[in-house]
């Protein structure tokens, strides 16, 4: 029997895709983002749910759903390392009609194609654009995220993008140039979103015992990020 390890469900997420969304967090990761809020989910631990039983719990908000366009989100940890796990849980939200989102960095273990034709929505976290700078930031190669995004680009699968914003790193003008560069490679891409780093995951790390990397990183000022966002889009237009 296919189970699954999942650290907690969020019952009405707002955030993670459109309408009212169920947010399963599904438990690893194999990358070690120096921003990262949710270390408690970097290891996949006991598996503790079979997939009949998510959509059972999912199904209890499907009216939800309905008046707001909403559905289900998957997030991590990454949820694509659970690959069959996701795999048999999104066939069977499929034939109860739930609108699935998939919130990831790409770096999963394979099945990309499988995966990608049950889903209705990415939701793609960008770390970095550059090779270098993806590998320190993430302690991983990016060579994985790159080939996820050549199968999600044939795909023709919707792209909401993610960037988290961190001060000293994405917040100047070069970067911004770098990121409209890097994301020419999908055609789908629907919106783009600016995430401030924020420190709300900071006592997480006391509490592992887990040494953060950016204890002393300060907060990025929402009002800047805001406007690096304006710059950002002024300089699609030029490049469209």
């Amino acid at each position: 029997m296919t189970k699954g390890s999942i650290d907690s469900i969020e019952s009405f997420g707002l955030v993670d895709g459109p309408g009212i969304r169920t947010v399963v967090f599904l438990n690893g990761c194999s990358l070690r983002c120096k921003y990262c809020h949710n270390p408690e989910m970097w290891t996949k631990g006991k598996e503790n749910i079979t997939p009949e039983e998510l959509v059972a719990k999912v199904k209890r908000n499907k009216p939800y759903f309905k008046r707001n366009n909403g559905g289900v989100t998957f997030s991590g940890g990454e949820p694509l390392l659970q690959i069959d796990f996701l795999i048999e849980t999104c066939r069977l939200l499929k034939e109860e009609n739930i609108h699935i989102a998939l919130d990831t960095a790409g770096v999963g273990v394979g099945k990309y194609e499988e995966i990608l034709s049950l889903v209705d929505l990415v939701l793609l976290d960008i770390k970095h654009t550059d090779p270098q700078e993806y590998q320190n930031l993430t302690g991983h190669s990016m060579e994985e995220a790159l080939h996820f995004l050549d199968v999600l680009e044939k795909s023709n699968k919707p792209v909401w993008i993610r960037q988290v914003i961190v001060p000293g790193i994405m917040d100047n003008e070069d970067y911004l140039r770098s990121l409209n560069q890097f994301l020419k490679r999908l055609s789908h891409i629907e919106r783009i979103d600016f995430l401030p780093y924020h420190k709300l995951g900071s006592e997480k790390y006391e509490k592992l015992n887990i040494f953060n990397p950016y204890r002393d990183m300060p907060e990025m000022d929402k009002k800047a990020c805001e406007e690096l966002y304006q710059t950002f889009l002024k300089i699609r237009d030029e490049n469209k």
